[in-house]
């Protein structure tokens, strides 16, 4: 059976990391976590004096002269779980806090970024067999992709979620407020960015999650995932 490739975008927080990891294990593909890659380049760009995290600005000069020395893979954990490792350190746990969130909407809308980035993604899905979310899998990573998916959610529900998310990791400072104020801000920039905004595809099935159940939305992904291998 021919492995395809399957390109999922969407809104921040609106769940596509969680579905495409549980699709590419259902399948036995490979998940690549794109916004992991921005966020990692985020979280360098922090640590290296290169972004003002109060300003957003950005030195965008030097950022684009160290671009090729942001080394970034991804490792299993001894629970099978894919961890983002940023020039030899794993990083995970620190790219999914409110600083990097926050500031990594400024970082992707960079050109040479996304064109460092994209070329990365381009090399890890060559030979099919691959789950891929992200801004712009189905638009530009992957225009033809056999299936595209586009996933979304009211801001309330993704900002809810994404402090469950929060909070199931220890942060019990963060509000809801906040959040919803940083998906919000994260909506506007990623679909007004000059570079390659988020939008969905033209042939791309849409997926409103608001309220939808993680397992009817993982049957609903998989219904159309077998019928794209079946007509590929």
């Amino acid at each position: 059976m021919k492995k395809i490739t399957i390109a999922i975008d969407g809104h921040s927080s609106c769940g596509k990391s969680t579905m495409a990891k549980q699709l590419a294990a259902d399948l036995g593909y490979i998940y690549v976590d794109t916004g992991a890659m921005y966020r990692a380049v985020t979280l360098y760009a922090l640590r290296n004096g290169l972004m003002n995290a109060e300003t957003k600005e950005i030195k965008a000069d030097e950022l684009q002269q160290q671009i090729n020395d942001v080394k970034i893979s991804f490792v299993l954990n001894e629970n099978g779980q894919k961890q983002t490792v940023l020039n030899g350190e794993i990083v995970e746990q620190e790219i999914r806090q409110m600083l990097v969130s926050s500031c990594v909407s400024p970082i992707a809308a960079l050109g040479f970024v996304r064109k460092h980035l994209v070329a990365l993604q381009q090399q890890m899905g060559e030979e099919g067999g691959i789950v891929m979310d992200g801004r712009d899998i189905g638009t530009v990573v992957f225009p033809n992709a056999e299936l595209k998916v586009f996933v979304t959610a009211s801001a309330e529900v993704r900002a809810q979620r994404r402090l469950a998310e929060l909070q199931g990791k220890g942060d019990t400072t963060t509000t809801f407020e906040e959040v919803l104020k940083n998906v919000e801000e994260r909506d506007y920039l990623d679909t007004h960015r000059d570079v390659t905004p988020l939008r969905q595809a033209d042939d791309a099935k849409l997926l409103d999650n608001s309220n939808m159940t993680i397992p009817e939305q993982n049957a609903l992904l998989h219904q159309w995932a077998m019928e794209a291998i079946g007509n590929s």
